[in-house]
């Protein structure tokens, strides 16, 4: 697919990322024994990185392609808050629509890595609603940025900031200032996205959202029978422009009215860590719909993206020069 100067557009076009911030953590060590204590690796700590995690590293994978980057979300004021907050600042991202909030216990993932594999990942969080007061908030911010935005992503990563309530009004501010709306949905909130340009799950999110049972892959992916019947029920249940269902080394399905759906293979050459992929691929497909490419360029490039995330270590990010080349 020639991209035409799409991602060259990429760079005039301002998106706002809204959803459950967090901060990943990465220690990187060495294994060389087998602890006596009980059958599991000691790991020789080497190093530790931090970047953006949810929503946020949705946001840190658009701001590689555009200095046009907002989010709206909220953060502690822990220790883990405040790093947070400083990656963003030093990303570029505009986080004039973050609440910072002392009540709040920011989300941290950390994943121990070793000899390039994941060991373990260990989650600290406690999920909140919404107070009526940060709802408040939340709202006027969206109607003060809205105007200026080219594009909104949701980000639901289920840690209490994304409500029905929310949902619904971010549904239809977008819908009444005709902008481009997608949504990454997370399984357990059963949150409805109605009347959103594009919605992406995965194969196990898809499935939960319908409300059917996770049967095995099949191949080719357009002849899985209970994944077709599982997307189309949630293309009538939610009324999106499309439905984007990611599937691993399956590549995605993209699902557009009534008719077969369009298969995408995936582009990844090596797969070393999956974690963010779905942040890149949202991110990605995001700008091409804004830029204006068709629903299935638009797949196409989010394709490319994440197959080129896969190949590097960590929540990673791929700049507009991979993604060109990725086509060549």
């Amino acid at each position: 697919m020639p991209t035409d100067g799409l991602i060259a557009r990429f760079g005039g076009l301002r998106i706002l990322v809204i959803g459950d911030l967090m901060l990943d953590e990465f220690i990187w060590g060495k294994v060389s024994r087998i602890s006596p204590e009980a059958p599991v690796p000691v790991v020789n700590v080497t190093g530790e990185t931090y970047y953006p995690g949810g929503a946020a590293n949705v946001a840190r994978n658009l701001r590689e392609f555009s200095g046009r980057t907002a989010l709206m979300g909220i953060a502690g004021t822990d220790e883990a808050g405040g790093r947070l907050c400083g990656l963003l600042a030093s990303c570029g991202i505009d986080t004039s629509g973050v609440q910072c909030e002392a009540s709040h216990s920011t989300t941290v993932k950390t994943r121990i890595i070793a000899r390039n594999q994941q060991v373990v990942r260990v989650d600290r969080e406690r999920p909140a609603a919404l107070t009526a007061a940060q709802m408040a908030a939340a709202r006027d911010y969206l109607a003060g940025t809205i105007a200026a935005v080219d594009g909104i992503v949701v980000a639901d990563y289920g840690k209490g900031f994304l409500t029905q309530e929310l949902a619904d009004y971010i549904s239809g501010e977008a819908r009444a200032h005709g902008k481009v709306l997608t949504v990454d949905p997370h399984p357990h909130t059963s949150l409805v996205w109605r009347g959103a340009t594009a919605i992406k799950p995965n194969r196990i999110e898809a499935f939960n959202a319908a409300g059917l049972p996770l049967s095995a892959p099949v191949e080719p992916a357009t002849a899985d029978q209970p994944l077709l019947t599982a997307a189309r029920r949630l293309m009538s249940a939610w009324t999106p422009g499309c439905l984007l269902v990611t599937l691993g080394e399956q590549g995605m399905l993209l699902f557009e009215g009534a008719g077969e759906p369009y298969h995408i293979p995936t582009r990844a050459k090596e797969v070393f860590d999956v974690s963010g992929a779905g942040d890149t691929a949202i991110a990605v497909f995001t700008l091409g719909l804004a830029a204006g490419a068709s629903r299935r360029e638009a797949a196409e490039l989010a394709n490319h993206a994440s197959g080129i995330a896969v190949g590097k270590l960590g929540t990673a990010t791929v700049t507009p020069a991979e993604l060109e080349a990725s086509f060549a």
